[in-house]
């Protein structure tokens, strides 16, 4: 993402005693005035000065001198700068919720262009996705923020997002590389409404504006054939590039077994995580903003070949209030932790139902809180108990579209903005976790979840390679020499690598992969913010 820096110089005004401007406006010049631009050019003789006429608001102006036309020019640029530095400056108000810093930092301001004399402004907002709960907020404290300019009288603010593309490095199949977010929705228990919440969920996505499709990986009993009723319910191939070609319901791609013609299958494990290989990576999936995977219940091979194949952004945990569903959740949370997949929410199904104006817990209450305060999960959302939605589930028409206004899309609603604002917030930390700072000449690591900031220098990186090819892996022995790193060697290129790591390319070649938890052992640099300041 490109970051936009406005420098914001202090800009006097210059009333001309060589040549009568009009009144109005003063002109604004970076940090000098008119006058010692006009003084900084080479005038042969005040002849030359008095034939130069220049024109600022309505005037009209003429030159008869190259030098003075010349100069005419330079403080026209410099004034449609000044402009362009005053609009920046008005837009750096607006401070992005979710990121903690103000829209101009984060790169959000795109194609900015600017006419002082006829007082336009028009720009573009490239968001992280088109479901920015706070998008409609942007644009008008944008429109507001540009319109407070004295010299502004039109503002055309255009909304966009920015494209689907996932913030990992590494060789994504080709169905995988069009895709920003993978959410897995997870219980490891079934019969909670797991795929319940994954396919309203999926729908709630969508209606915020964004790209979605769903992954239905039970290959045992897929569900997705009966929640939804798409016109086609077969997939279909495309024998030319040998991949499959999605189905669609109300705008969403959805990829099943149960659409493939053979109904449940019965088949061992390895050929099941095939299957579901198979499924999900040659899957023409296009640009999604969010890829929803229904997973199937368990911490088995299935689960561990999703996690491998496809780099999971979060997950959601479904539980229901019961402590035989939190002692199942439990094992799937601690999966997601070791495979470093964070989970962002907790959806405690089939909490409640209100009768006689009193609200009833038929099953208890504190699974889904447990599980939120053991493990740290920052959000619970809890379910009620509706007929209606058990029956939308059967009818193929998820409750989320056939009653958008009711209490279980609201629910929805709020789980959506959620998963929406942490996928970003996940983005963001993995994205600028590891970077090379080269006025420094230091990698600045700040690991996701982590308030830790520290620095390294990069021939340590270098010679803590512990890969193939650095360590014997029989022995154990450094085949990496200290003296085969030069001290002031620096890389190429650093990119994220799943939640866990980075791929750091080095002028050598050597593509290295660095874990968060190795960098975090390495021998650090003292004092380098310090130093920086000095």
């Amino acid at each position: 993402m490109q970051i936009l820096h406005a420098p914001f110089a202090s800009t006097p005004a210059f009333y001309s005693a060589a040549a009568s401007l009009p009144k109005g406006r003063p002109v604004h010049v970076s940090g000098k005035s008119l006058a010692e631009l006009i003084t900084a050019t080479s005038f042969s003789s005040q002849r030359q000065l008095r034939s130069a006429w220049f024109s600022y608001g309505d005037s009209v102006c003429s030159s008869v001198s190259p030098i003075a036309a010349s100069s005419q020019a330079a403080v026209s640029e410099v004034a449609s700068q000044t402009a362009e530095t005053d609009v920046l400056k008005a837009l750096s108000q607006i401070i992005d919720p979710d990121f903690g810093t103000d829209i101009v930092s984060c790169g959000f301001v795109k194609d900015l262009n600017v006419d002082k004399a006829l007082g336009e402004v028009s720009f573009r907002l490239e968001l992280t996705t088109p479901a920015c709960p706070v998008k409609d907020m942007f644009e008008q404290k944008a429109n507001e923020v540009v319109a407070a300019l004295p010299w502004v009288e039109r503002v055309n603010v255009t909304m966009s997002a920015q494209p689907a593309r996932p913030v990992y490095a590494g060789q994504l199949p080709a169905g995988l590389q069009r895709i920003s977010n993978v959410v897995a929705v997870s219980s490891c228990k079934g019969g909670v409404g797991k795929s319940t919440v994954a396919v309203n969920l999926a729908y709630t996505l969508a209606g915020m504006g964004a790209r979605v499709g769903i992954f239905d990986a039970d290959v045992y009993g897929p569900s997705l054939p009966t929640m939804v009723s798409p016109e086609n319910r077969l997939l279909e191939m495309n024998p030319e590039k040998r991949t499959i070609i999605p189905t669609e319901y109300m705008g969403v791609k959805l990829v099943s077994f149960g659409f493939a013609g053979q109904g449940r299958a019965i088949m061992r494990g390895p050929m099941v995580s095939g299957v579901i290989n198979q499924l999900l990576t040659t899957t023409e999936w296009g640009e999604l903003d969010y890829l929803v995977i229904d997973m199937p219940p368990g911490t088995g091979d299935i689960q561990l070949t999703l996690c491998q194949v496809v780099p999971l952004t979060a997950a959601v945990i479904v539980t229901t209030p019961q402590k035989l569903a939190f002692i199942d959740v439990a094992k799937g949370v601690r999966m997601f932790s070791k495979l470093k997949v964070p989970c962002v929410a907790v959806v405690e199904n089939m909490c409640h139902f209100d009768a006689d104006g009193k609200r009833y817990y038929p099953f208890g209450r504190g699974s889904g809180s447990q599980v939120v305060k053991e493990f740290g999960i920052p959000h619970l959302f809890e379910l009620p108990i509706r007929p209606t939605l058990s029956a939308s589930g059967d009818s193929g028409v998820p409750e989320v579209v056939s009653d958008p206004q009711g209490e279980v899309a609201n629910a929805f609603q709020e789980l959506g903005v959620c998963v929406v604002q942490q996928c970003a917030k996940i983005r963001q930390q993995v994205s600028t976790a590891v970077t090379y700072d080269k006025s420094m000449k230091a990698i600045r690591v700040k690991v996701p979840e982590s308030d830790e900031e520290f620095y390294l220098h990069p021939a340590t990186v270098r010679r803590n390679d512990r890969s193939a090819d650095s360590v014997d892996e029989w022995t154990g022995e450094q085949k990496l020499k200290y003296a085969d790193i030069a001290d002031d060697i620096e890389p190429e290129d650093i990119r994220a690598m799943g939640n866990y790591a980075v791929s750091i390319t080095w002028p050598d070649g050597f593509s290295q992969i660095a874990p968060y938890d190795q960098l975090q052992m390495m021998e650090r640099l003292v004092d380098v913010p310090q130093l920086l300041h000095q």
